[in-house]
C-alpha cells in the first residue's frame, strides 16, 4: 500500500519521517517522472537531519552537498546522465557508500551498473507516481527497518 501524498508539504513531511531515522552510509534512491515531487521530498529528508538551508535540485552540478545537520547529505540529480558511461565517468562512485547520506533522483539509470559501482550499506528505494495536479503516490521500502 502507497503513501498518498495529497500535496507537497506530505510529501516532504515523509521525507523528513526518513531523515529523522537515516544513518551514516544510506543511499537512497528516488525515482519518478519530471515534477512528481523528488526534490520535495529531498528537502524533507534534509530537514530530518537537521539541515535547514535551502535545498534545490542539482540537475546542473551533478551533486549538491549539505552540512550542518547530524549527518551530512548528498543529493545527486542523474537526470542528464543517459549512458551507463557518463555515469561511471561523473566520478559518483563515493557518493554511492557516503559518509553521511545520500539521495539519487533518476536512481534508475544506475541499474545497469549495480556490479560495477560499490553500494552502500543500506540501500532505500522510494518511487512517486504522479496521481493529479498535487497528488502523489509514494511506494518505499520500511524506513523503520
Amino acid at each position: 500500500m502507497p503513501f498518498t501524498s495529497h500535496n507537497p508539504q506530505e510529501t516532504e513531511s515523509l521525507g523528513e519521517q526518513l531523515g529523522r531515522r537515516a544513518e551514516r552510509g544510506w543511499l537512497i534512491t528516488l525515482s519518478g517522472d519530471l515534477g512528481a515531487g523528488k526534490t520535495q521530498f529531498v528537502r524533507g529528508v534534509a530537514r530530518g537531519l537537521g539541515i535547514f538551508g535551502r535545498v534545490h535540485s542539482p540537475t546542473f552540478t551533478l551533486v549538491n552537498e549539505y552540512g550542518g545537520g547530524r549527518l551530512k547529505l548528498f543529493h545527486l540529480d542523474l537526470y542528464r546522465l543517459e549512458t551507463p558511461g557518463q555515469i561511471l565517468s561523473a566520478g559518483i562512485e563515493d557518493y554511492l557508500a557516503p559518509d553521511g547520506v545520500t539521495v539519487v533522483e533518476w536512481a534508475e539509470r544506475l541499474n545497469d551498473l549495480n556490479s560495477e559501482l560499490g553500494m552502500a550499506k543500506k540501500v532505500l528505494k522510494v518511487r512517486i507516481e504522479i496521481t493529479s495536479e498535487t497528488g502523489r503516490n509514494i511506494f518505499y521500502d520500511d524506513f523503520g527497518a
